[in-house]
Protein backbone atom coordinates (compact mmCIF):
# COMPACT_ATOMS: atom_id res chain seq x y z
CA UNK A 1 0.00 0.00 0.00
CA UNK A 2 1.32 3.43 -0.96
CA UNK A 3 1.33 6.56 1.17
CA UNK A 4 -0.98 8.37 -1.22
CA UNK A 5 -1.25 11.96 -2.36
CA UNK A 6 -2.48 13.41 0.93
CA UNK A 7 0.83 12.83 2.69
CA UNK A 8 3.02 13.97 -0.22
CA UNK A 9 1.43 17.27 -1.17
CA UNK A 10 2.32 20.54 0.54
CA UNK A 11 -0.21 21.75 3.15
CA UNK A 12 -2.20 24.61 1.68
CA UNK A 13 -4.42 26.51 4.08
CA UNK A 14 -6.61 29.52 3.65
CA UNK A 15 -5.17 32.81 4.92
CA UNK A 16 -6.41 33.81 8.35
CA UNK A 17 -8.51 36.91 8.77
CA UNK A 18 -6.60 39.59 10.65
CA UNK A 19 -8.06 41.94 13.24
CA UNK A 20 -6.60 44.95 11.45
CA UNK A 21 -8.38 44.08 8.21
CA UNK A 22 -11.64 43.57 10.09
CA UNK A 23 -11.46 46.99 11.74
CA UNK A 24 -10.58 48.58 8.39
CA UNK A 25 -13.65 46.99 6.78
CA UNK A 26 -15.93 48.14 9.60
CA UNK A 27 -14.50 51.66 9.39
CA UNK A 28 -15.14 51.93 5.65
CA UNK A 29 -18.64 50.48 6.04
CA UNK A 30 -19.45 53.11 8.67
CA UNK A 31 -18.21 55.83 6.31
CA UNK A 32 -20.50 54.46 3.60
CA UNK A 33 -23.51 54.62 5.92
CA UNK A 34 -22.70 58.23 6.85
CA UNK A 35 -22.38 59.09 3.16
CA UNK A 36 -25.82 57.55 2.57
CA UNK A 37 -27.30 60.01 5.05
CA UNK A 38 -27.36 58.30 8.44
CA UNK A 39 -26.44 60.32 11.52
CA UNK A 40 -22.85 59.80 12.66
CA UNK A 41 -23.92 59.36 16.31
CA UNK A 42 -26.37 56.62 15.35
CA UNK A 43 -23.81 54.84 13.16
CA UNK A 44 -21.23 54.78 15.95
CA UNK A 45 -23.69 52.90 18.22
CA UNK A 46 -24.52 50.18 15.65
CA UNK A 47 -23.02 46.71 15.91
CA UNK A 48 -21.38 45.02 12.93
CA UNK A 49 -24.34 42.78 12.07
CA UNK A 50 -26.68 45.78 11.89
CA UNK A 51 -24.17 47.76 9.78
CA UNK A 52 -23.94 44.96 7.22
CA UNK A 53 -27.70 44.53 7.18
CA UNK A 54 -28.20 48.24 6.43
CA UNK A 55 -25.62 48.20 3.64
CA UNK A 56 -27.34 45.30 1.87
CA UNK A 57 -30.16 47.61 0.74
CA UNK A 58 -28.77 51.14 0.40
CA UNK A 59 -31.76 52.29 -1.67
CA UNK A 60 -34.00 51.83 1.38
CA UNK A 61 -31.73 54.18 3.36
CA UNK A 62 -31.92 56.93 0.76
CA UNK A 63 -35.71 56.83 0.62
CA UNK A 64 -36.11 56.89 4.41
Amino acid sequence: MGTGRTENKAPITRPKKSIGERTRRIKTQKKRLIALGLDEAKVSKLDTKKIRALLRKPAALKSA
